[in-house]
């Protein structure tokens, strides 16, 4: 087995991706509420700050934050993940290892993690996440995507409705705030 080395720098800011085994499927935004109660599970039980999120069909981007002390994020994605994959029915198609194991054929095992370094680090990172639905071609306007903290960041006063929705580039301090 392969042995990944990650950063586990307790109270650390972290952007995660995680994707769907089959990168086809629609299932987490077709299943958005499950992924909600999902998540809502685990912040109950492993608090932590999310900074920044979208949910796309296939994959997800997440900016964290977790509490002084805490570099346990692997548990945090495990609960979110099979929280999310008990209450599906069974219609994926999972790998005789996969069986052998126990698990479902619907996350890939692992994910991308990077610390934040430093504040620029984190705007590069919410700009990305805000701005991966229109990249993807799901949407004209950041706006127009239901399943993104992009809306909160708006509300907020951080972001203006119309951003990145002219075609032009990204250009934002989200760090500023």
């Amino acid at each position: 087995m392969t042995n990944y080395r990650r950063d586990h720098t307790p109270g650390a800011t972290w952007f995660f991706t995680l994707n769907l085994a089959d990168r086809d499927s629609r299932l987490l935004t077709d299943q958005i509420d499950l992924l909600r109660a999902s998540f809502r599970y685990c912040l109950k039980r492993h608090p932590w700050n999310i900074d920044a999120i979208v949910i796309l069909p296939d994959h997800l981007h997440a900016l964290c934050t977790l509490p002084a002390g805490d570099a346990d994020y692997a548990l945090r994605w495990r609960l979110i993940k099979t929280g999310f994959s008990r209450v599906l029915p069974r219609r994926e198609q999972a790998s005789e290892s996969r069986l052998s194991k126990g698990e479902r054929g619907i996350w890939q095992r692992r994910f991308w993690e990077h610390r934040i370094r430093d504040d620029a680090d984190f705007a590069r990172h919410v700009d990305y996440i805000h701005h991966n639905p229109r990249k993807h071609g799901y949407v004209e306007r950041v706006a127009d995507w239901p399943w993104s903290s992009f809306h909160r960041y708006v509300k907020a006063g951080i972001l203006p409705l119309d951003w990145a929705g002219d075609g032009g580039d990204v250009e934002h301090g989200a760090g500023e705030w």
